[in-house]
């Protein structure tokens, strides 16, 4: 997954769990609702600023959005990472 995947995850993730709409985080953060759309889709990788703009309205750290999920283990009870 690359980093692009994983902050769209994130982001979706975050927005979704706070209840927030894209276009209420868009306003909040003063970012147009079509990049944020952008963003979840991994259609544009997104500058520092805007991703401290976006933390700060989902109140979480820049990093948070950036961070890799944990990997799952596999039926054999392996993680995919273990080959």
């Amino acid at each position: 997954m690359d980093i692009r995947e994983i902050l769209a995850r994130n982001l979706r993730k975050l927005r979704q769990a706070r209840g927030i709409s894209q276009e209420e985080l868009a306003h909040r953060a003063e970012i147009d609702r079509t990049y944020i759309s952008a963003l979840e889709r991994s259609v544009y990788a997104a500058s520092i600023d805007v991703l401290d703009r976006i933390a700060r309205v989902l109140n979480v750290e820049a990093s948070d959005l950036l961070k890799r999920p944990a990997p799952t283990a596999t039926k054999k009870g392996r993680s995919p990472t273990d080959d």
